[in-house]
């Protein structure tokens, strides 16, 4: 299937999904279809099978890229691989409430420390170089889970968290810009239209993170998967 052909087919289940979306997935290494000569993708049975996978974690279980990709990496090797419990964990039971706005999936302090392996010390000195930071009730959100284990990878070459402010302030800088495209959409009357500026919070969030890691590839000048 071409890349438009998938994404017809995954909306059924994913209305939210966008072809910037797989194309993200794709870079992260989490799909990789075949390339006609003329560097067309062709997305297998399989792929889609997959890329459905992928977003049912993302929605259902709030799990990091990271978690997800040891998971599939897991099961293709033929192990048992059930799924962590990171954040909340969506059930048939669940019924939803009214909710004025979207949720965020909250994970606690314990959880955090466990799910990415590190102790109370290291925690609290990423915190104050900002790398993380508790949501208002003090919990944390899902994705702080993999912050942290991208941090205690980078430890492992010797980049310490003071080093990565630059990269922290880099993020936020981008998420302003996301958000100051969006921001008229949040503030319209017109419920539907509110809720499209997640959809399109997600596509944006999706293309500049496409984009920081194309230049980072182009500044190193190395070819990285």
């Amino acid at each position: 299937m071409s890349i438009g052909a998938v994404l017809n087919v995954l909306r059924d289940e994913f209305p939210e999904v966008t072809i910037s979306k797989i194309r993200f997935l794709e870079s992260e290494g989490l799909v990789e279809p075949r390339r006609t000569p003329s560097g067309y993708r062709k997305f297998s049975a399989e792929d889609v099978e997959r890329l459905g996978h992928i977003l049912r974690m993302q929605r259902d279980h709030y799990l990091p890229l990271k978690v997800i990709r040891e998971h599939l990496d897991a099961m293709e090797r033929g192990e048992a691989a059930p799924l962590p419990l990171v954040g909340r964990q969506r059930t048939a039971e669940d019924v939803p409430a009214p909710l004025e706005g979207p949720t965020v999936a909250r994970i606690g302090r314990a959880e955090l420390l466990a799910a990415a392996d590190i102790d109370e010390g290291a925690l609290k000195e990423w915190e104050s170089y900002g790398l993380i930071a508790p949501l208002e009730d003090g919990a944390y959100d899902a994705e702080a889970v993999t912050v942290a284990s991208l941090v205690a990878e980078l430890g492992r070459f010797g980049i310490e968290p003071r080093h990565l402010r630059v990269m922290k302030a880099a993020a936020d800088r981008e998420a302003g810009l996301v958000d100051q495209v969006v921001a008229p959409l949040k503030r319209h009357r017109n419920p539907q239209t509110r809720a499209h500026a997640e959809a399109r919070t997600k596509e944006l969030a999706a293309l500049t993170m496409s984009l920081h890691a194309a230049l980072v590839k182009s500044a190193l000048g190395v070819r990285l998967p």
